[in-house]
């Protein structure tokens, strides 16, 4: 499966549109990884455990996209987009990532 941000595949064109497809990933984050990140918020420097979930949610959303444009016989899927969001309150934090883009037969 062909995936890209970009509207259409450099050297084919698009025989038609299937329709838009996505995935989601809803990570929940724990206790531990939160106070070393509010640690690293502090002193500075990346979040490692943090890259990490955000990686994990990405690809697993990426996978369910391409798993629902497989569902619908497409060759590619264009214009994606990603989305990352952090859900809920103090103490109770989920990382929610969202792919999206356009299923596509190509010619």
């Amino acid at each position: 499966m062909i995936v890209t941000t970009t509207d259409g595949v450099d050297g084919r064109s698009i025989h038609s549109y299937l329709g838009v497809v996505a995935g989601q990933a809803v990570m929940g984050t724990n206790m531990f990884r939160d106070f070393f990140a509010s640690i690293t918020d502090v002193v500075g420097g990346r979040s490692g455990s943090y890259e990490k979930e955000l990686r994990k949610a990405k690809d697993l959303a990426m996978a369910e996209m391409i798993e629902d444009a497989a569902d619908l016989d497409a060759d590619a899927i264009v214009g994606i987009d990603l989305d990352y969001e952090h859900l809920g309150s103090e103490g109770k934090s989920m990382l929610m990532v969202s792919a999206n883009g356009t299923a596509v037969k190509l010619a």
